[in-house]
C-alpha cells in the first residue's frame, strides 16, 4: 500500500513540473483576444447607416462624410472613448452616392450608402 501511495506521489508531482516546464498555459479565451480585430461595423438600414467601434486605445478617431463629387459632408473628431457609436441619417439627403470613412489609429476605412 506503501509503494502505491509513493507511485501516485511521484505520478503528480511529475504531471505538476510538466505544466510549468513552458510557462503558464493561456486559456482559448486570453489567446483569442490577443488577436481581436478591431475594425468598425458598418450596419445599413434603409436610408441609414450605423458606425460602431471598440477603441481600445482610446485615440482620436475622425468620422467623415464625402457625396459622389468628393466634397467633405460631415466630420468629427471623437478622443476619449471606449466605444464609439454613430448614425448616419440619409433620409433627408439629396440623390447621391456618400461615403461614410472612419480613420483610427490601426487605419482607414470605408462605406458607400446610397440614397435614391
Amino acid at each position: 500500500m506503501k509503494s502505491v501511495l509513493n507511485y501516485v506521489t511521484v505520478a503528480a508531482f511529475l504531471l505538476g513540473t510538466m505544466g510549468y516546464a513552458n510557462g503558464p498555459a493561456k486559456s482559448e479565451v486570453e489567446k483569442n483576444l490577443i488577436n481581436i480585430e478591431l475594425d468598425p461595423v458598418f450596419v445599413k438600414k434603409g436610408d441609414k447607416l450605423f458606425v460602431n467601434l471598440l477603441n481600445l486605445s482610446q485615440e482620436k478617431v475622425t468620422l467623415k462624410v464625402y457625396d459622389s463629387q468628393n466634397r467633405l459632408v460631415f466630420k468629427e473628431t471623437v478622443s476619449g472613448e471606449l466605444v464609439i457609436e454613430k448614425a448616419f441619417n440619409f433620409e433627408k439627403a439629396f440623390k447621391d452616392s456618400y461615403t461614410v470613412v472612419v480613420v483610427d489609429e490601426s487605419g482607414t476605412y470605408k462605406e458607400t450608402m446610397s440614397v435614391k
